[in-house]
């Protein structure tokens, strides 16, 4: 059985039998888990690997787990400081910020790997242009240059510790100051100024291997009325014909409010796929997933499955063996140094 182009997420801290007959459909590719799923290291490293042991090839398991407010896991793993915490130490010490990029994402990456997680959303390649409330902290800095710089360092940590990276949200969520998540926002620049600023790290990065990237439920208007996961222009005529993107692309969770606007959940999965996504997201709507992976019961893409296949993480020491590890204790020695440097305001 191959993987389908359909993530999803799980109920609970443990698999219900409607968990498992949903994960087992053919057109389920993956799995996102939230906070709700977690309990301990090692109670989620026994969800993951009955999750795993479902399917062959194994379904893909992934988290959102940048760091400050967006951290699934806590309990056991590692504080990760936001992302703007490095590109403060970047205007001060770039040498110095560039390498704790590198260990923030070999330790974030190893943690998750010790679990059997596959991917972990990140990094934000967004600018943080001081408008977007959504994004904020989360992006790593407001100038093209510094945020390639530094997700470049993180995601060689990253594939060191066995994980690729996927960046978001392309082509860049930073200018508008409307949740995604709770209303549909519109940027009404010019083309021209996304491609020379936004865009530019996902350019970089994709020339530095950047495996995944995950769309934007955003109108740019000056381009096209459809958010950039619906729209062909985006997807296949900037990201994979303009940059010449090889990877995944993932949409956006269609649950969002800003996905509304392509119509029920099947539509939005159907609009998505057409304009270039190799994998949709539908989360907490499990009735809604349901429907979705019934309309497409005929689907099948073998370029984004090979794609997929690709993203599953590799290696990784056990939990107890990686704590153990003099680089594990070097790396949370590091973190914890940046983390508590008080010019940093790491609440903000």
């Amino acid at each position: 059985m191959s993987l389908g182009p359909v993530m999803l997420d799980v109920g609970a801290a443990a698999l219900s039998e409607t968990d498992r007959r949903r994960l087992c459909h053919p057109q389920v590719g993956g799995v996102i888990l939230f906070a709700r799923n977690f309990a301990s290291p090692g109670q989620v490293a026994g969800l993951i690997a009955e999750i795993h042991a479902l399917r062959d090839p194994r379904l893909l398991v992934a988290v959102d787990q940048e760091g400050g407010r967006v951290q699934r896991f806590r309990d056991g793993f590692t504080r990760l400081p936001p992302a703007a915490a490095l590109g403060r130490v970047f205007d001060r010490e770039p040498q110095r910020a560039l390498e704790l990029a590198d260990i923030s994402g070999w330790l974030m990456a190893a943690e998750l790997r010790a679990v059997g997680v596959d991917l972990s959303f990140a990094p934000v390649l967004d600018l943080d242009r001081g408008v977007c409330p959504v994004i904020g902290d989360r992006a790593l800095h407001c100038r093209p240059e510094a945020v390639t710089a530094l997700a470049h360092a993180y995601q060689k940590g990253m594939q060191r510790a066995g994980m690729q990276a996927v960046g978001k949200h392309f082509p860049g969520h930073g200018g508008v100051r409307e949740d995604s998540h709770l209303e549909l926002p519109t940027d009404a620049r010019r083309l021209a100024d996304i491609q020379m600023e936004d865009m530019l790290p996902f350019r970089r990065m994709i020339d530095h291997g950047l495996a995944g990237i995950m769309a934007a439920h955003v109108v740019y208007s000056d381009v096209d009325h459809r958010p950039a996961g619906f729209s062909r222009f985006w997807l296949e005529g900037q990201l994979r014909g303009e940059l010449g993107f090889q990877g995944v692309i993932f949409s956006d969770d269609l649950s969002m409010v800003a996905a509304d606007v392509a119509g029920d959940h099947p539509q939005r999965a159907h609009a998505a796929l057409a304009a270039g996504c190799d994998m949709v997201l539908v989360c907490n709507q499990p009735e809604a997933a349901d429907r979705v992976l019934d309309s497409l019961h005929a689907y099948a893409d073998p370029a984004a499955q090979a794609r997929l296949a690709r993203l599953h993480g590799r290696g990784g020491d056990t939990w107890d063996a990686l704590h153990a590890s003099a680089a594990w204790r070097r790396a949370v020695t590091a973190i914890a140094g940046y983390d508590a440097d008080p010019l940093l305001d790491m609440d903000m």
